[in-house]
């Protein structure tokens, strides 16, 4: 069984459990905000970058398919889609999508006929990655992740609600990503694999731990 083989590193490339969505998140340093998670979920996330090609060698006579000088990448839509257990004004104002609270009823949300610059708000997915899923800031290890930045996010699937005889009500999610006019450049989302680190201790009984 030659090639019936599991490389012995593969604990260690694995992304393990369903993630988080956050609403901001720092990849530099990997720390967890509880007051960052937008809301608990059920089933996990699903994204897709969506990248959209076109072949401009389809018309031109004599030419193949799929011809790579000629295949050209004309832009992604970034999607993040899920379930949310959990909701609240602020979170039903983006599931929403263009909407407002009402200043004179913080319990109301509005709906509105028209997008603004706050209806669109970068989202994170982060999940668990690598054996080393601990941060312990006194013993030098920080968790592994993988993290997904979903820039510009806007719910485009409306806001639905489920509700079950005895069970819990769910909200599901489509966020796209949007590019901005202001950075056509920028490509709406950006990706994070970073391992764990972890620093062992060694320990001699003459002697103190070192690093």
């Amino acid at each position: 069984m030659e090639f019936t083989q599991v490389a012995a590193d593969t604990f260690q490339k694995l992304q393990m459990n369903a993630g988080v969505m956050l609403s901001e998140f720092n990849p530099a340093t990997g720390t967890l905000n509880q007051s960052a998670i937008m809301g608990a979920t059920t089933g996990g996330f699903t994204f897709n970058s969506n990248p959209a090609y076109e072949d401009i060698g389809a018309d031109v006579d004599n030419c193949p398919a799929n011809t790579k000088q000629l295949k050209r990448l004309t832009g992604y839509d970034p999607t993040a889609s899920g379930t949310f257990l959990s909701i609240n004004t602020a979170r039903t104002k983006q599931l929403v999508g263009a909407a407002d609270i009402d200043s004179a009823n913080a319990a109301r949300i509005v709906p509105s006929n028209q997008l603004k610059d706050a209806d669109f708000t970068d989202i994170w997915i982060v999940g668990d990655y690598s054996d080393k899923n601990k941060t312990d800031s006194t013993a030098g290890s920080a968790a592994g992740f993988v993290a997904v930045r979903i820039k510009n996010a806007l719910n485009t699937s409306g806001f639905q609600w489920t509700t079950t005889k005895d069970g819990k009500g769910q909200f599901a999610f489509e966020f796209h990503g949007h590019y901005d006019l202001n950075d056509i450049d920028d490509v709406p989302f950006e990706i994070y694999v970073k391992a764990g680190t972890e620093n062992f201790r060694n320990y001699r009984p003459d002697a103190p731990p070192t690093y």
